[in-house]
Protein backbone atom coordinates (compact mmCIF):
# COMPACT_ATOMS: atom_id res chain seq x y z
CA UNK A 1 0.00 0.00 0.00
CA UNK A 2 1.28 3.26 -0.94
CA UNK A 3 0.29 6.52 0.64
CA UNK A 4 1.87 9.95 1.84
CA UNK A 5 1.00 11.49 5.30
CA UNK A 6 2.98 13.87 7.29
CA UNK A 7 2.95 14.34 11.14
CA UNK A 8 3.13 17.81 12.42
CA UNK A 9 4.19 16.48 16.20
CA UNK A 10 6.80 14.18 17.20
CA UNK A 11 5.52 11.17 18.53
CA UNK A 12 6.29 12.24 22.13
CA UNK A 13 4.63 15.82 21.80
CA UNK A 14 1.57 13.70 20.38
CA UNK A 15 1.41 11.38 23.37
CA UNK A 16 2.02 14.30 25.74
CA UNK A 17 -1.05 16.18 24.04
CA UNK A 18 -3.06 13.71 23.96
CA UNK A 19 -2.49 12.70 27.54
CA UNK A 20 -2.81 16.73 28.58
CA UNK A 21 -6.59 16.09 27.13
CA UNK A 22 -9.25 15.69 29.90
CA UNK A 23 -10.62 12.40 29.01
CA UNK A 24 -14.25 13.32 30.61
CA UNK A 25 -13.99 16.50 27.30
CA UNK A 26 -17.63 16.69 26.85
CA UNK A 27 -18.70 16.62 23.09
CA UNK A 28 -21.81 17.80 22.73
CA UNK A 29 -22.44 18.52 19.20
CA UNK A 30 -19.89 16.10 17.82
CA UNK A 31 -21.22 16.10 13.66
CA UNK A 32 -22.79 18.43 11.81
CA UNK A 33 -25.81 16.61 12.29
CA UNK A 34 -25.56 16.18 16.08
CA UNK A 35 -24.52 13.46 18.23
CA UNK A 36 -27.05 11.27 16.80
CA UNK A 37 -26.44 12.03 13.19
CA UNK A 38 -29.54 13.17 12.40
CA UNK A 39 -30.26 16.55 13.78
CA UNK A 40 -32.48 15.25 16.55
CA UNK A 41 -31.13 17.46 19.52
CA UNK A 42 -30.92 15.00 23.17
CA UNK A 43 -33.82 15.66 25.46
CA UNK A 44 -32.77 17.61 28.15
CA UNK A 45 -31.23 20.08 25.63
CA UNK A 46 -34.59 20.13 23.44
CA UNK A 47 -36.10 21.65 26.36
CA UNK A 48 -33.84 24.90 27.37
CA UNK A 49 -33.16 26.09 23.40
CA UNK A 50 -34.92 29.85 22.85
CA UNK A 51 -38.21 29.77 20.69
CA UNK A 52 -37.60 33.66 19.59
CA UNK A 53 -34.53 35.61 19.24
CA UNK A 54 -34.08 38.65 17.43
CA UNK A 55 -30.85 40.33 16.31
CA UNK A 56 -32.27 43.95 16.01
CA UNK A 57 -33.52 43.84 19.74
CA UNK A 58 -31.31 41.85 21.02
CA UNK A 59 -33.49 39.23 21.77
CA UNK A 60 -31.53 36.34 23.47
CA UNK A 61 -28.55 36.99 21.35
CA UNK A 62 -25.79 36.14 23.93
CA UNK A 63 -23.10 36.70 21.80
CA UNK A 64 -22.13 37.40 18.05
CA UNK A 65 -18.60 37.28 16.08
CA UNK A 66 -17.63 38.42 13.10
CA UNK A 67 -15.99 35.87 10.43
CA UNK A 68 -13.31 35.94 7.82
CA UNK A 69 -13.54 34.56 4.27
CA UNK A 70 -16.46 31.98 3.12
CA UNK A 71 -17.66 28.40 4.45
CA UNK A 72 -20.66 26.11 4.45
CA UNK A 73 -19.69 23.90 7.00
CA UNK A 74 -21.12 23.36 10.55
CA UNK A 75 -20.04 23.64 13.40
CA UNK A 76 -19.40 20.85 15.85
CA UNK A 77 -18.92 21.83 19.50
CA UNK A 78 -17.05 19.77 22.14
CA UNK A 79 -15.30 21.30 25.70
CA UNK A 80 -15.26 25.39 25.39
CA UNK A 81 -14.85 25.44 21.94
CA UNK A 82 -17.47 25.87 18.96
CA UNK A 83 -14.92 24.16 15.58
CA UNK A 84 -15.81 24.52 12.07
CA UNK A 85 -13.64 25.37 8.80
CA UNK A 86 -13.25 28.53 6.38
CA UNK A 87 -11.82 30.00 2.93
CA UNK A 88 -10.48 32.64 0.93
CA UNK A 89 -12.96 33.52 -1.61
CA UNK A 90 -10.44 31.53 -4.54
CA UNK A 91 -9.31 28.24 -2.41
CA UNK A 92 -5.84 29.39 -1.97
CA UNK A 93 -6.05 29.40 2.07
CA UNK A 94 -8.16 27.07 4.11
CA UNK A 95 -8.62 27.64 7.46
CA UNK A 96 -9.87 26.09 11.30
CA UNK A 97 -11.65 28.30 13.37
CA UNK A 98 -12.04 27.82 17.50
CA UNK A 99 -14.29 30.08 19.20
CA UNK A 100 -14.94 29.82 22.93
CA UNK A 101 -18.39 29.32 23.19
CA UNK A 102 -18.98 31.17 26.05
CA UNK A 103 -17.48 34.39 25.30
CA UNK A 104 -17.32 34.38 21.47
CA UNK A 105 -13.79 34.76 21.45
CA UNK A 106 -11.57 33.49 18.63
CA UNK A 107 -9.13 30.91 20.33
CA UNK A 108 -7.97 29.70 16.69
CA UNK A 109 -7.64 30.78 13.47
CA UNK A 110 -5.74 28.47 11.72
CA UNK A 111 -4.34 27.69 8.39
CA UNK A 112 -4.51 24.48 7.52
CA UNK A 113 -4.01 24.29 3.59
CA UNK A 114 -2.28 26.64 1.06
CA UNK A 115 -3.85 25.64 -2.77
CA UNK A 116 -1.41 27.07 -5.50
CA UNK A 117 -4.02 26.49 -8.30
CA UNK A 118 -7.39 25.56 -7.11
CA UNK A 119 -10.23 24.78 -9.04
CA UNK A 120 -13.08 26.60 -10.24
CA UNK A 121 -16.16 26.52 -8.28
CA UNK A 122 -18.43 26.44 -11.90
CA UNK A 123 -21.27 26.58 -9.34
CA UNK A 124 -22.15 30.34 -7.35
CA UNK A 125 -23.41 28.03 -4.31
CA UNK A 126 -20.32 26.50 -2.89
CA UNK A 127 -17.25 27.55 -2.04
CA UNK A 128 -14.21 25.59 -0.69
CA UNK A 129 -15.29 25.18 2.80
CA UNK A 130 -18.34 23.11 2.32
CA UNK A 131 -17.77 19.89 4.08
CA UNK A 132 -18.47 19.92 8.04
CA UNK A 133 -15.80 18.53 10.31
CA UNK A 134 -16.00 15.79 13.04
CA UNK A 135 -15.65 15.91 16.41
CA UNK A 136 -13.65 13.80 19.35
CA UNK A 137 -12.73 14.72 22.94
CA UNK A 138 -9.25 14.92 21.81
CA UNK A 139 -9.41 15.12 18.11
CA UNK A 140 -10.37 17.38 15.57
CA UNK A 141 -11.05 16.35 11.62
CA UNK A 142 -11.24 18.66 9.14
CA UNK A 143 -11.63 17.97 5.37
CA UNK A 144 -11.67 20.30 2.48
CA UNK A 145 -11.80 17.54 -0.32
CA UNK A 146 -9.23 16.64 -2.84
CA UNK A 147 -7.18 19.64 -0.63
CA UNK A 148 -6.83 17.90 1.71
CA UNK A 149 -7.55 16.13 5.27
CA UNK A 150 -5.83 16.75 8.68
CA UNK A 151 -6.41 15.69 12.28
CA UNK A 152 -6.50 18.93 14.40
CA UNK A 153 -5.58 18.54 17.98
CA UNK A 154 -8.41 20.53 19.85
CA UNK A 155 -5.70 22.32 22.60
CA UNK A 156 -3.27 23.80 20.80
CA UNK A 157 -5.67 24.38 17.17
CA UNK A 158 -2.51 22.79 15.01
CA UNK A 159 -2.02 19.71 12.92
CA UNK A 160 -1.02 16.19 13.99
CA UNK A 161 -1.32 14.73 10.27
CA UNK A 162 -2.36 15.25 7.41
CA UNK A 163 -2.78 13.93 3.61
CA UNK A 164 -3.30 15.74 0.51
CA UNK A 165 -2.66 12.89 -2.19
CA UNK A 166 -6.12 11.78 -1.80
CA UNK A 167 -8.05 13.39 -4.69
CA UNK A 168 -10.96 13.50 -7.38
CA UNK A 169 -11.99 16.55 -9.71
CA UNK A 170 -14.69 17.51 -7.52
CA UNK A 171 -16.16 20.22 -10.72
CA UNK A 172 -17.81 22.62 -8.53
CA UNK A 173 -16.23 22.10 -5.27
CA UNK A 174 -16.12 19.75 -2.70
CA UNK A 175 -18.87 18.44 -0.35
CA UNK A 176 -19.08 15.49 1.01
CA UNK A 177 -18.28 15.74 5.28
CA UNK A 178 -16.38 13.23 6.85
CA UNK A 179 -17.64 10.46 9.36
CA UNK A 180 -16.34 8.39 12.24
CA UNK A 181 -16.46 4.65 13.13
CA UNK A 182 -14.90 3.68 15.75
CA UNK A 183 -11.15 3.49 14.31
CA UNK A 184 -11.76 4.85 11.00
CA UNK A 185 -12.24 8.24 9.26
CA UNK A 186 -14.30 7.48 6.28
CA UNK A 187 -14.14 9.83 3.27
CA UNK A 188 -16.30 10.59 -0.21
CA UNK A 189 -15.06 11.41 -3.70
CA UNK A 190 -17.77 11.65 -5.96
CA UNK A 191 -15.72 13.73 -8.68
CA UNK A 192 -16.31 13.39 -12.40
CA UNK A 193 -13.28 11.70 -12.84
CA UNK A 194 -12.95 9.52 -10.19
CA UNK A 195 -15.70 7.89 -7.84
CA UNK A 196 -14.62 5.74 -4.43
CA UNK A 197 -15.32 5.59 -1.06
CA UNK A 198 -12.04 5.40 1.55
CA UNK A 199 -10.90 5.04 4.95
CA UNK A 200 -8.40 5.68 6.97
CA UNK A 201 -6.68 5.15 10.17
CA UNK A 202 -8.12 7.86 12.55
CA UNK A 203 -4.89 7.91 14.99
CA UNK A 204 -2.34 8.22 11.87
CA UNK A 205 -3.68 8.82 8.69
CA UNK A 206 -2.84 5.68 7.22
CA UNK A 207 -5.15 4.42 4.25
CA UNK A 208 -6.65 1.25 5.69
CA UNK A 209 -9.54 0.78 2.47
CA UNK A 210 -10.66 2.16 -0.68
CA UNK A 211 -13.70 1.06 -2.64
CA UNK A 212 -14.21 2.10 -6.09
CA UNK A 213 -18.00 3.13 -7.17
CA UNK A 214 -19.11 0.05 -9.57
CA UNK A 215 -21.88 2.03 -10.92
CA UNK A 216 -22.93 1.78 -15.01
CA UNK A 217 -23.45 5.18 -15.87
CA UNK A 218 -24.13 4.49 -19.20
CA UNK A 219 -21.97 7.44 -20.53
CA UNK A 220 -18.75 5.63 -22.18
CA UNK A 221 -17.55 5.51 -25.46
CA UNK A 222 -16.00 2.38 -27.18
CA UNK A 223 -12.99 2.66 -25.54
CA UNK A 224 -14.59 2.74 -21.97
CA UNK A 225 -14.21 6.86 -21.50
CA UNK A 226 -16.88 9.15 -20.75
CA UNK A 227 -18.48 10.77 -23.74
CA UNK A 228 -18.90 14.10 -21.98
CA UNK A 229 -17.62 15.81 -18.91
CA UNK A 230 -20.50 17.31 -16.09
CA UNK A 231 -22.52 16.12 -13.08
CA UNK A 232 -23.89 13.03 -14.10
CA UNK A 233 -21.15 11.43 -12.30
CA UNK A 234 -20.78 13.71 -8.77
CA UNK A 235 -22.24 13.91 -5.51
CA UNK A 236 -21.95 15.83 -2.36
CA UNK A 237 -23.09 12.84 -0.10
CA UNK A 238 -22.26 12.21 3.51
CA UNK A 239 -22.88 8.42 4.71
CA UNK A 240 -23.40 7.02 7.57
CA UNK A 241 -22.96 3.41 9.38
CA UNK A 242 -26.47 1.43 10.04
CA UNK A 243 -26.88 -2.39 11.18
CA UNK A 244 -29.25 -3.65 8.76
CA UNK A 245 -29.40 -7.31 8.71
CA UNK A 246 -26.73 -7.35 11.60
CA UNK A 247 -24.40 -6.10 9.39
CA UNK A 248 -22.25 -2.62 10.01
CA UNK A 249 -22.85 -1.20 6.82
CA UNK A 250 -22.20 1.69 5.44
CA UNK A 251 -24.67 3.71 3.57
CA UNK A 252 -23.25 5.86 0.72
CA UNK A 253 -25.56 7.24 -2.01
CA UNK A 254 -23.78 8.29 -5.03
CA UNK A 255 -24.25 9.24 -8.75
CA UNK A 256 -26.57 7.18 -10.44
CA UNK A 257 -26.60 4.62 -7.94
CA UNK A 258 -26.65 3.85 -3.73
CA UNK A 259 -24.27 1.48 -2.14
CA UNK A 260 -23.89 -0.66 0.90
CA UNK A 261 -20.59 -1.27 1.83
CA UNK A 262 -18.95 -3.67 5.15
CA UNK A 263 -17.67 -0.74 7.16
CA UNK A 264 -14.95 -2.75 8.48
CA UNK A 265 -13.34 -3.81 4.96
CA UNK A 266 -15.13 -1.87 2.16
CA UNK A 267 -16.50 -4.35 0.46
CA UNK A 268 -19.85 -3.84 -1.69
CA UNK A 269 -22.67 -5.66 -0.14
CA UNK A 270 -25.62 -4.25 -1.99
CA UNK A 271 -26.66 -1.55 -4.37
CA UNK A 272 -29.49 0.35 -5.62
CA UNK A 273 -30.03 1.98 -9.13
CA UNK A 274 -31.76 5.76 -9.22
CA UNK A 275 -31.37 8.54 -11.93
CA UNK A 276 -30.01 11.08 -10.22
CA UNK A 277 -26.84 13.08 -8.95
CA UNK A 278 -25.70 15.30 -6.72
CA UNK A 279 -26.95 13.09 -4.00
CA UNK A 280 -26.17 15.07 -0.31
CA UNK A 281 -28.70 13.99 1.63
CA UNK A 282 -27.74 11.84 4.56
CA UNK A 283 -29.57 8.47 5.09
CA UNK A 284 -32.22 7.58 8.02
CA UNK A 285 -34.11 4.45 9.53
CA UNK A 286 -37.37 4.18 10.80
CA UNK A 287 -38.10 0.71 11.74
CA UNK A 288 -36.98 -1.43 8.90
CA UNK A 289 -37.00 0.95 6.42
CA UNK A 290 -33.98 2.46 5.44
CA UNK A 291 -34.73 6.07 3.59
CA UNK A 292 -32.28 7.62 0.47
CA UNK A 293 -32.34 10.37 -1.47
CA UNK A 294 -31.07 10.72 -4.79
CA UNK A 295 -29.72 13.85 -5.55
CA UNK A 296 -30.59 17.58 -6.86
CA UNK A 297 -32.17 17.66 -10.45
CA UNK A 298 -35.41 15.56 -10.04
CA UNK A 299 -34.42 13.92 -6.87
CA UNK A 300 -36.04 10.90 -5.27
CA UNK A 301 -36.85 10.14 -1.88
CA UNK A 302 -36.96 6.58 -1.98
CA UNK A 303 -38.07 3.81 1.15
CA UNK A 304 -35.95 0.59 1.62
CA UNK A 305 -37.06 -2.36 3.07
CA UNK A 306 -34.01 -3.49 5.74
CA UNK A 307 -33.41 -7.18 6.08
CA UNK A 308 -30.82 -10.17 5.51
CA UNK A 309 -31.44 -10.55 2.32
CA UNK A 310 -29.96 -7.02 1.33
CA UNK A 311 -27.22 -8.38 -1.13
CA UNK A 312 -26.05 -7.48 -4.90
CA UNK A 313 -28.76 -5.75 -7.28
CA UNK A 314 -31.79 -4.86 -4.77
CA UNK A 315 -33.16 -2.21 -7.16
CA UNK A 316 -36.10 -4.11 -7.94
CA UNK A 317 -36.57 -6.62 -4.61
CA UNK A 318 -36.19 -3.95 -1.73
CA UNK A 319 -37.30 -0.46 -2.55
CA UNK A 320 -40.75 -0.60 -0.76
CA UNK A 321 -41.57 3.23 -2.52
CA UNK A 322 -40.46 6.11 -4.12
CA UNK A 323 -41.76 9.66 -3.72
CA UNK A 324 -40.64 11.46 -7.34
CA UNK A 325 -41.49 15.20 -6.47
CA UNK A 326 -41.15 17.81 -4.45
CA UNK A 327 -37.83 16.15 -2.43
CA UNK A 328 -35.31 18.36 -0.90
CA UNK A 329 -31.91 18.59 -2.47
CA UNK A 330 -29.29 20.10 0.18
CA UNK A 331 -31.09 19.61 3.45
CA UNK A 332 -31.08 16.65 5.49
CA UNK A 333 -34.57 15.58 6.89
CA UNK A 334 -35.80 14.73 9.76
CA UNK A 335 -37.60 12.13 11.71
CA UNK A 336 -39.73 12.93 14.76
CA UNK A 337 -43.16 11.44 16.05
CA UNK A 338 -42.95 9.07 13.75
CA UNK A 339 -43.13 11.42 10.81
CA UNK A 340 -40.70 12.82 8.33
CA UNK A 341 -40.06 16.44 7.40
CA UNK A 342 -38.06 17.46 4.88
CA UNK A 343 -38.28 20.84 2.54
CA UNK A 344 -36.53 21.44 -0.97
CA UNK A 345 -34.43 24.06 -1.80
CA UNK A 346 -37.16 26.58 -2.79
CA UNK A 347 -38.53 26.07 0.76
CA UNK A 348 -41.33 23.93 0.39
CA UNK A 349 -41.87 21.73 3.78
CA UNK A 350 -43.31 18.32 3.37
CA UNK A 351 -44.21 16.11 6.38
CA UNK A 352 -45.00 12.65 5.74
CA UNK A 353 -45.46 8.72 6.61
CA UNK A 354 -41.70 7.52 6.35
CA UNK A 355 -43.30 3.80 6.23
CA UNK A 356 -45.45 4.29 3.06
CA UNK A 357 -43.87 7.65 1.50
CA UNK A 358 -47.36 9.82 1.57
CA UNK A 359 -47.67 12.95 2.29
CA UNK A 360 -49.06 14.26 5.51
CA UNK A 361 -49.20 18.10 4.41
CA UNK A 362 -47.13 20.10 2.38
CA UNK A 363 -46.97 24.27 2.71
CA UNK A 364 -43.95 26.50 1.13
CA UNK A 365 -41.72 28.53 3.73
CA UNK A 366 -40.05 31.67 1.87
CA UNK A 367 -36.29 32.10 0.93
CA UNK A 368 -33.65 29.24 -0.54
CA UNK A 369 -33.27 26.15 2.45
CA UNK A 370 -29.79 25.19 2.40
CA UNK A 371 -28.92 24.44 5.77
CA UNK A 372 -30.18 21.33 7.59
CA UNK A 373 -33.73 21.77 9.85
CA UNK A 374 -32.57 20.40 13.74
CA UNK A 375 -35.60 18.44 15.70
CA UNK A 376 -35.75 19.65 19.76
CA UNK A 377 -38.79 17.89 20.99
CA UNK A 378 -42.05 18.82 19.36
CA UNK A 379 -40.30 21.93 17.71
CA UNK A 380 -38.61 22.27 14.11
CA UNK A 381 -35.54 24.92 13.29
CA UNK A 382 -35.94 25.32 9.78
CA UNK A 383 -33.20 28.76 8.12
CA UNK A 384 -32.79 30.36 4.80
CA UNK A 385 -30.69 32.80 2.69
CA UNK A 386 -32.49 35.61 4.08
CA UNK A 387 -31.46 34.84 7.97
CA UNK A 388 -34.78 33.71 8.77
CA UNK A 389 -35.51 30.72 11.35
CA UNK A 390 -39.00 29.19 11.73
CA UNK A 391 -39.68 27.12 14.11
CA UNK A 392 -42.88 24.58 13.40
CA UNK A 393 -44.53 22.10 15.12
CA UNK A 394 -43.18 18.16 14.16
CA UNK A 395 -46.89 16.95 14.54
CA UNK A 396 -49.06 16.29 11.21
CA UNK A 397 -50.40 19.81 11.08
CA UNK A 398 -48.71 22.70 9.87
CA UNK A 399 -48.50 25.40 12.18
CA UNK A 400 -45.86 28.04 12.86
CA UNK A 401 -44.47 28.45 16.05
CA UNK A 402 -42.06 31.33 15.90
CA UNK A 403 -40.16 33.35 13.13
CA UNK A 404 -37.10 34.67 13.88
CA UNK A 405 -34.01 36.72 12.00
CA UNK A 406 -30.89 37.60 12.02
CA UNK A 407 -29.08 40.05 9.65
CA UNK A 408 -27.33 37.80 7.04
CA UNK A 409 -28.07 34.00 4.64
CA UNK A 410 -27.45 30.74 6.86
CA UNK A 411 -26.36 27.83 4.78
CA UNK A 412 -24.62 25.64 7.65
CA UNK A 413 -26.77 23.89 10.09
CA UNK A 414 -27.64 25.33 13.73
CA UNK A 415 -25.01 23.21 16.61
CA UNK A 416 -26.41 23.21 20.33
CA UNK A 417 -24.73 22.60 23.51
CA UNK A 418 -26.24 23.36 26.91
CA UNK A 419 -28.94 24.99 25.85
CA UNK A 420 -27.48 27.32 23.28
CA UNK A 421 -28.15 27.81 20.28
CA UNK A 422 -25.18 28.18 17.82
CA UNK A 423 -25.75 29.31 14.31
CA UNK A 424 -23.58 30.41 11.42
CA UNK A 425 -24.86 32.69 9.13
CA UNK A 426 -22.39 34.40 6.01
CA UNK A 427 -20.49 36.84 8.09
CA UNK A 428 -21.39 35.80 11.99
CA UNK A 429 -21.24 33.21 14.26
CA UNK A 430 -24.01 34.16 16.85
CA UNK A 431 -25.07 31.89 20.21
CA UNK A 432 -28.57 32.76 21.01
CA UNK A 433 -30.12 31.50 24.43
CA UNK A 434 -33.02 32.16 26.69
CA UNK A 435 -31.69 34.69 29.27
Amino acid sequence: MSFTFRFQLSTLAFAAALAAQPATTPVFWPDKNGPTFDGVVPVAEAEKLPLKWNSETGENIVWKVDLEDDGHSSPVIGGDRIWFTSATTDGKKQFVYGIDRHTGKVVHHELVFENAEPEGLGNPLNNYAAPSPVLEADALYVHFGTYGTARIDPLTGKKVWERRDINARHYRGPGSSPIIHQDLLILTFDGIDQQYVTALNKKTGETVWKTNRTTDYGDLDAEGHPTREGDMRKAYHTPSVFDLGGVQTLVSVGSRAAFGYAVDTGKELWTIRHGGFNAAIRPLIYQKVLILNTGSERAHTIGVKIDEQMKGDITESHVLWDREKRNASEACPVLVNGLLFQITRGGIVTCMNPLTGEDVWEERLSGQHLPSPIAAGDRLYFSNDRGDTRVLDAGPAFKILAENVLPDAMTAAPAVAEGALFIRTKKQLFKIAQH
